[in-house]
């Protein structure tokens, strides 16, 4: 009898054991009652009836890229680093690509009762799609696209895996390698297009050097010009000022000779005046003896000048010679 109850206890106590699901945080369970779905079990102790209840197995993919059976499934942000697989481009060439997917599970229950392989078939979908879409592009478009690519998938991708209960966020593409044979044209026209571009660099740097030396010269001449004309402008302005001057200085001299003249014949006006003469005479009679002294001052002058009027003269002589007597 007490074997019978201490092995009562003890499926009693393996009963409630098994009964006991610790379900860990960012994880959750299915629980099924009876062969059909009953809950979700929530992070922390759960409780459930063995025999009765169970919980639910599927497939899991581990960090290594295995997958295995286990009744947790992780609510978290997974990633799937799929191998490189070979895809032609719409130009028919073959080149490999390996992609990168982010997803995550927002419904268990469509995980695990929509679909039998989940991590297999996200794995597929993405092959496929990525066939789909890179063979819609040329090999130059595939390697300067890539987030269109990448837009492309995702949207493709979430939209196929939705009823399935997963949430694509984000597909990235790793490598593009195409065949050796396009690499090794590929580099020899980006070493072609660079000797291009260097070539047209050097064009464009001599256009400009000539540009700038041309430029210099042009500017050169226009300053020496410039210089040229300042200098003739300024001595044309010297010259005129120093006519000015000197006009100036022979007006004042012509004045100053003039006033002194004029001073003379007014003393010498008054004078003759007061002597009872005629100034007027004795004006001409000097004048036309002046005359007389430079027309006959030449050595070989032997021509005799006789002035107009000459009696007029010499009664303007007898007037002064009679005015002296006088004194």
């Amino acid at each position: 009898m007490a074997y019978v109850l201490i092995a009562l206890v003890g499926l009693i106590f393996i009963y409630v054991i098994k009964g006991f699901k610790i379900v860990s945080q960012s994880e959750t369970m299915i629980v099924e009652r009876l062969g059909r779905y009953d809950r979700t079990l929530p992070a922390g102790i759960n409780i459930i009836l063995p025999i009765i209840e169970s919980t639910k197995e599927t497939v899991m993919r581990s960090a290594n890229g295995s997958t295995r059976m286990s009744a947790h499934i992780d609510l978290r942000e997974q990633v799937f680093d799929f191998d490189k697989q070979s895809v032609i481009t719409k130009d028919n060439v073959m080149t490999e690509i390996n992609a990168l997917i982010y997803f995550q599970i927002v419904d268990p229950v469509k995980s695990v009762y929509e679909i039998k392989n989940l991590p297999m078939a996200i794995e597929k979908l993405t092959q496929t799609t990525l066939r789909n879409v890179v063979g819609e592009l040329e090999l130059d478009e595939t390697l300067t696209s890539r987030d269109t690519i990448n837009t492309k998938l995702r949207t493709v991708l979430d939209e196929a895996t939705n009823k399935w209960g997963v949430k694509v966020n984000r597909v990235e593409l790793q490598d593009i390698t195409p065949p050796d044979s396009i690499r090794f044209a590929m580099e020899k026209q980006m070493q072609a297009e660079r000797d291009r571009r260097a070539e047209i660099l050097k064009a464009e740097g001599e256009k400009q050097s000539a540009i700038l030396k041309s430029e210099g010269e042009k500017s050169s001449e226009i300053n020496a010009a410039e210089a040229e004309r300042q200098a003739k402008i300024l001595k044309a302005q010297g010259e005129a000022e120093a006519k000015v001057l000197e006009a100036e200085a022979q007006a004042k001299a012509q004045i100053m000779q003039a006033e002194a003249e004029a001073k003379a014949l007014k003393m010498i006006a008054e004078a003759v005046a007061s002597q009872g003469g005629d100034p007027a005479n004795y004006m001409l009679a000097v004048k036309y003896i002046d005359g007389l002294k430079e027309m006959v001052s030449g050595k070989d002058n032997k021509t005799v000048y006789l002035p107009y009027e000459a009696t007029g003269v010499l009664s303007s002589l007898g007037g002064i010679k009679d005015m002296f007597k006088e004194k």
